[in-house]
């Protein structure tokens, strides 16, 4: 992807296209190229694809369960739009095992713990807990973990209301009983529900098939008598009889019309299934926020309240009571919280409990605070907080009998524990302060004393209790919300960077955010590899932790290195020779290595001199088998080797025996001519026959598989996978004592769009996985890989043939191809990441991917890194989990993180960052900060360099004076930075949108000639010149960051540790200087350059013109005025063309008459529009966000003159995000595929593609589409959204939630996140998908898999 800044007067294109612009400028004309057919910019896309690349990171709801199996704890963040899987490590690193988008909003979060329920009812389910979620959809989703599609799926839908988004239908908040059976459902105001829950088992058919597949069984209770807002809610076990009240609720309601909100109780009658109201209760004193029954004292409950803590008997409902007052008023310094046998509370705050009415608190202080729809726009600190309330709290999971413990976090940040031990002189209550830190919600205590704590608007921690006190183990990256973005190339590497400004202060920061998957960068050597053919790792003796031997294949020479502190050449002390190319290589057995070259294989035991396990000999044992004709290809295993030779076509299996001591054999033991070349040859890692089932399927529920249950049960054939140039996949056993014998065949044959072969299906490289069930990739020499999978009885997890002793008979079991991507053009080649059956795999070709080997289908994931040739694991003392590339004729050593949830390098900044720039020249970043604690100024820009976070130079505005927008411009020759200012720490504007007119502002203007450039020493420097062909001495010295550089570059070091890097302001080399500046009546909030001599300046509802006399930035003249009705919020330009965003009237296009000096309006939006941000793509087409979630493109027709402006723009397509998009940058993006024919024409230039961040932390990606391609997915996402396998998950219409705010009659975005589904199926599935009929669409289009494919691709290409 190539970054392009819309509207910068830099651009020479843009210059030209403004020069064009400026000599017809004298006002709107058909005749002006500007509004000709397509624009200045050229042809406008009216059909689009939206895709989320980064999903959102803010936590709102945390659950903990048993997802993937009864014996594994995993932790399920849910995040609005999204959910994602997580497990916590015992290193406190929070690990992600899957993340899928909802397609809705989800709302709240509960458990259903059907575990030990309804055994044999509902395999799929069994031995799992149930996720539940409510949402936007009105419906109760109920969601299971499917392994194989290594995802959540629905298991069922309840629905409660429709459309389920109104504030008096149900689908707010939930709490789950005790007994998994009921959930008690609250709508915003005035509804509430009991539902019922359980499931049916399938129905079988004489033949055991399934006739009626399980399904959730409910029965809703609902009530409308509630008259007021519920807060908050929980089961409690009382001492009523099940025969006349069950289940009971305690609820926290605020009354309509009332200042306090009261604890209510209410019960289902047994005796006529109606709601009930049994009592309430009230205490004088703060407002009632929260109630969590205490769980093992049964009947007892927690009130939490602005300031205390009630603890209230409720085992008689009808007669609730506080016997227990918990004072949190102490002192912020660290006052323990005091505990009161009475409850004479404090008079009630009236200003707090007006709050209550219908805004209520999504998050945990919202109640306290403004909740101005502005307020991300505004003060760092908005509003008053009162002090000294709980916003989260969590109970210990697995407490002491008798003794619950809760913990919970105040909004100062001090968290605290209580414990709650119930004795015969009643409860006494134990608390104690354990930690300071930040105000956190959610919080969840798992197991082994961690807690999880997440922070809204900066990163979360995890933290554990030791001795009373909270240690911190780890952090999590939260990115949101991302208030401004800036896309650039990341130098030296064929792909882009993303600065983004995250989180507000006290925790703003500066993320630099890449796509795919993180590689720490440690090593690299200078350019000396040229013609690598081959790279492996191997150790001395299979138990090894870490690898003994680098083996290095040249065209004609291999060398072996010592892995450790140094890489030394070792290639005489191994005995491998060292004047050959080396196509294979491995450990046969402990202590002896086999090389195989093409003109035989040698076994060699290495010395003392080499490894210290070594031979004590002078110099290497040695055997070498030759054939008589040229070897191939080969592979080596477990006692094994394998060699195959092209003329004639033949297949050698060689094993080794002992005849004496340092004395050895290497013989043939079979020899099989084949009808086709073998190609590519591959041994599994472990013997079969030693491994367990559960093993090899990584955690699966495997107790079905009776045959597989124990090591001794698996009797399976040794056996290897070859490709051949028939083509096909085969897979041979290896027996000693049995006659050579083929298991099992795959043919590969693929075929076009037009269904003709596709040519180059040669297998390149082949491997055997073992996962949930086992399957053999193969990677093709035309840039192909495929997956074939074959059936096993339900019994086994091989087919009959792979086992020696069955009753199945051995015959060749067919292979069958489930999936095929388009990787690249070259050669594939598949590395696993450690020598294990079911670990993921380094795919390379073209560029380098990680494929999921645990995952359905093909699913990879791009690598953060250069096209690399090899790579092979590399484990040594000091870097255990490295990885050896060659890339660029370098040996580059990185350590992959994929298993962290963010690739994002963090330079913690101090005060909100909420502008950010990338000045291309300097290569540096302009960041506008605000919120700064400093005595001298609250606000200011600083020049960063974004390889160590060095702060360069700085410009502090006044004290009391915000910067509110920054912008490069060029006047002349000179670049200047221009910048907007708020003479006031108030709202720039009113609640109504009318700008506040006792705010004065400025506008700024800063010299860009003396910015500092980053310092050469943050990149690698190779200082060794050895050769490349030398065999003895060392190993080229592997140098990275100079020792100064290691402690600031995150490149280094993980960008999940705790200590990140902070902006260093001793280092500052110097200030921005101020040119000329200009006073307004209203804060500056938007300026922007204008055809590369203006600068636009918009303040309060003012749009103002200026410019430079003689091109000299120290003389600024204003031009031109024009006024809108409401305030500015953002500026735009693309050549002559001006956009104007305000918070009510939306998108306004204006054109500059140069020679009356005169702003006209000649564009205005159909609808009213609150504008988040704006991109111009070209004179015509505007791309604008709105604070309601959605995107939309707009466009102007061809005009007269005596025409009106008024709601003249057209909506060409829309899209609910679901999120507020906060900042809208211009992309170009060349998505070709490398198979694509480059004189495509639909391909040939770079498309015009948008870039959006939004409040949530997500990074949205628009790619324009040709008609044929949008209406060739608008199919296939028609189908997808119907699918089981691929459906909201919410049970939302997918039409109605992505329409969700559009007018009727416009088209809507196509939906990525939901098309990208259909790469994650199974060739089969996806026919299956294709064959799927929407609802009232008639007739099925007949479509091509190989066109959605390529589209797709295409699509995942790009976006990766």
């Amino acid at each position: 992807m190539e970054s392009s800044a819309s509207g910068d007067g830099s651009s020479a294109a843009d210059a030209a296209t403004a020069a064009a612009a400026a000599s017809s400028s004298s006002g709107p004309s058909t005749s002006d190229p500007a509004f000709s057919a397509g624009g200045v910019g050229g042809p406008s896309a009216t059909h689009y694809l939206a895709k989320r690349v980064l999903h959102g990171s803010i936590v709102q709801h945390v659950a903990r369960g048993r997802f993937r199996s009864e014996h594994l704890w995993e932790i399920v963040l849910c995040k609005e739009t999204s959910l994602e899987l997580v497990v916590v490590g015992e290193d406190g690193v929070l690990q992600s095992i899957c993340e899928q988008s909802t397609f809705g909003i989800i709302k709240d979060v509960g458990i259903l713990d059907w575990r030990f329920k309804h055994f044999g009812i509902w395999p799929e389910i069994e031995g799992k807990e149930i996720l539940v979620l409510l949402s936007d959809s009105g419906k109760l989703s109920l969601l299971y973990f499917c392994c194989q599609m290594h995802r959540f799926i629905a298991i069922g839908n309840i629905e409660l209301s429709k459309p389920g988004n109104m504030r008096d239908q149900l689908g707010r908040i939930l709490a789950i009983d005790h007994d998994s059976a009921w959930v008690a459902i609250g709508a915003y105001e005035d509804a509430f529900a009991f539902v019922h829950v359980g499931k049916s088992p399938h129905v079988y058919g004489p033949n055991r098939e399934i006739v009626e597949r399980a399904k959730i069984m409910h029965v809703v209770y609902k009530s409308s008598d509630i008259r007021g807002t519920v807060w908050s809610m929980c089961f409690m076990r009382t001492r009523c009889s099940m025969d006349e009240y069950y289940p009971v609720v305690a609820m926290i309601i605020n009354r309509k019309g009332s200042d306090v909100n009261e604890l209510s109780v209410y019960a289902l009658a047994a005796n006529d299934g109606g709601i009930q109201y049994l009592s309430s209760f009230s205490e004088p004193g703060p407002l009632a926020l929260d109630i969590s029954e205490i769980p093992q004292l049964d009947g007892f409950a927690l009130l939490f309240r602005a300031g205390d803590i009630l603890f209230v008997d409720l085992r008689d409902p009808k007669e609730a009571c506080c016997t227990i007052r918990i004072s949190i008023t102490g002192s912020l310094i660290g006052g323990q919280i005091s505990v009161e046998d009475s409850c004479r509370g404090l008079d009630v705050d009236d200003d707090v409990a007006a709050c209550a009415l219908l805004e209520l608190r999504d998050s945990g202080n919202n109640i306290m605070m403004d909740d101005n729809y502005m307020a991300i726009d505004g003060l760092d600190n908005a509003g008053s907080m009162k002090s000294r309330i709980i916003c989260s709290w969590s109970w210990e999971p697995d407490a002491v009998r008798g003794r619950p413990r809760l913990i919970f976090c105040l909004d100062d940040g001090e968290f605290h524990t209580l414990e709650f031990n119930w004795d015969i002189e009643g409860v006494k209550v134990l608390p104690e302060r354990v930690h300071r830190g930040l105000p956190c919600r959610p919080l969840l205590w798992m197991n082994r004393g961690m807690i999880a704590a997440f922070v809204e608007m900066g990163d979360g921690m995890i933290l554990q209790l030791e001795h009373g006190r909270l240690v911190h183990k780890s952090a999590v990256q939260n990115v949101g919300p991302i208030l401004d973005l800036a896309i650039a190339d990341y130098h030296g590497e064929k792909q882009d960077q993303m600065f983004s400004c995250c989180g507000m202060c006290p925790e703003g920061s500066l993320r630099v955010i890449r796509n795919g998957i993180n590689v720490e960068k440690l090593l690299r050597t200078e350019p000396i590899y040229q013609g690598v053919t081959g790279l492996w790792t191997l150790r001395m003796k299979r138990t090894d932790t870490y690898h003994s031997f680098l083996i290095l294949a040249f065209v004609e020479e291999t060398r072996v290195l010592s892995v450790g502190l140094s890489f030394n050449d070792v290639s005489d002390a191994v005995g491998f020779q060292p004047d050959v190319c080396t196509l294979a290589c491995g450990l046969i057995t402990d202590g002896l290595l086999v090389q195989i070259h093409s003109k035989g294989v040698k076994l060699c035991l290495p010395t003392t001199y080499a490894h210290p396990e070594g031979a004590p000999l002078t110099s290497p044992v040695s055997v070498v088998w030759y054939p008589d004709v040229t070897i191939s290809v080969g592979a080596v295993g477990q006692n094994i080797v394998a060699v195959a030779t092209s003329n004639p076509c033949c297949l050698y299996i060689l094993r080794v025996r002992s005849l004496s001591s340092f004395q050895y054999e290497l013989y043939e033991t079979q020899h099989v001519q084949l009808q086709y070349e073998v190609s590519c040859i591959s041994i599994p890692e472990e013997d079969p026959r030693l491994r367990t089932v559960s093993s090899a399927v990584g955690g699966g529920d495997v107790r079905k598989r009776k045959g597989n249950n124990l090591a001794a049960k698996v009797d399976v054939r040794m056996f290897a996978v070859i490709g051949t140039h028939k083509p096909s996949v085969e897979v041979v056993s290896l027996e000693p004592e049995e006659a050579f014998r083929l298991l099992s065949t795959g043919s590969i044959s693929v075929n076009n769009a037009f269904g003709a072969p596709v040519s180059g299906g040669i297998p390149e490289n082949v491997r055997f996985v073992a996962s949930e069930r086992f399957y053999i990739l193969a990677g093709l020499r035309n840039g192909m890989l495929l997956r074939f999978e074959s059936d096993t009885s339900k019994d086994h997890y091989f087919p009959g043939s792979f086992y020696k002793d069955s009753f199945t008979p051995c015959v060749n079991t067919p292979l069958q191809l489930i999936a095929i991507r388009h990787i690249g053009i070259t050669p594939v080649g598949l590395v696993a990441l450690r020598d294990s059956a079911n670990a993921d795999i380094i795919v390379l070709s073209d560029r380098s991917w990680l494929l999921h080997a645990s995952r359905h289908s093909l699913a990879y994931s791009s690598i953060s890194f250069l096209p690399a040739s090899h790579v092979t694991p590399v484990s040594s003392v000091d870097c255990p989990s490295g990885l050896l590339f060659v890339a660029e004729n370098c040996l580059h050593l990185v350590e992959m993180v994929h298993g962290k949830r963010l690739n994002a390098q963090k330079f913690s900044i101090g005060g909100t960052p909420r502008k950010v720039l990338y000045h291309s020249d300097s290569r540096t970043l302009l960041v506008m900060r605000t919120g700064l604690t400093g005595a001298s100024c609250s606000s200011d820009i600083v020049q960063i360099d974004p390889n160590n976070g060095i702060l360069l130079s700085r410009f502090k505005c006044e004290p009391g004076e915000t910067a509110r927008c920054i912008h490069i411009a060029k006047i002349g020759s000179e670049q200047v930075l221009i910048v907007g200012t708020s003479k006031s720490i108030d709202r720039p504007m009113m609640p109504n949108g009318e700008a506040e007119s006792s705010i004065k502002g400025r506008l700024i203007v800063l010299s860009l000639d003396t910015l500092g450039s980053p310092r050469e020493s943050s990149s690698f420097i190779p200082i060794s010149n050895l050769s490349s062909s030398s065999h003895t001495g060392s190993f080229p010295e592997i140098v990275g960051y100079t020792t100064e550089e290691l402690s600031s570059n995150s490149m280094c070091s993980s960008p999940d540790d705790v200590c990140y890097n902070q902006i260093q302001h001793e280092q500052m080399a110097g200030h921005l200087r101020s040119l000329t500046h200009v006073t307004f009546a209203g804060a500056v909030l938007a300026v922007y350059p204008y055809l590369d001599r203006y600068v636009l300046a918009a303040a309060g509802n003012t749009l103002c013109v200026f410019g430079f006399v003689n091109e000299n930035p120290h003389r600024m003249k204003k031009y031109a005025v024009s006024r809108t009705r409401f305030t500015i919020t953002c500026l735009k330009t693309y050549a002559s063309r001006i956009a104007v965003g305000d918070c009510r009237d939306g998108l306004l296009f204006y054109s500059y008459n140069e020679n009356l000096r005169k702003l006209e309006l000649i564009y205005a939006d159909p609808a009213q529009r609150l504008v988040g941000d704006v991109a111009l793509l070209n004179c015509q087409t505007a791309v604008v966000s709105d604070r309601c979630g959605s995107i939309s493109v707009l466009s102007s027709p061809r005009l007269e003159v005596s025409e009106s402006p008024e709601k003249n723009l057209a909506v060409h397509c829309s899209f609910f995000m679901g999120e507020i998009a906060m900042s809208i940058q211009k992309a170009a993006f060349r998505y070709r595929l490398p198979i694509d024919n480059e004189t495509d024409p639909v391909l040939e230039s770079a498309y015009n593609c948008v870039v959006a961040s939004t409040m949530l932390g997500s990074v949205f990606v628009m790619i324009p589409l040709t008609s044929e391609e949008h209406h060739l997915l608008q199919d296939v996402q028609e189908r997808l959204s119907v699918h089981p396998l691929t459906a909201p998950l919410l049970g939302n219409d997918h039409a109605e939630f992505r329409r969700r705010g559009i007018p009727s009659g416009v088209p809507s975005i196509l939906d990525g996140d939901m098309l990208v589904q259909f790469l994650e199926l199974t060739s089969e599935q996806q026919q299956t998908v294709l064959d799927t009929a929407p609802s009232g669409k008639g007739p099925l289009r007949s479509i091509s898999i190989f066109q959605v494919m390529r589209t797709l691709e295409r699509v995942h290409y790009a976006l990766n």
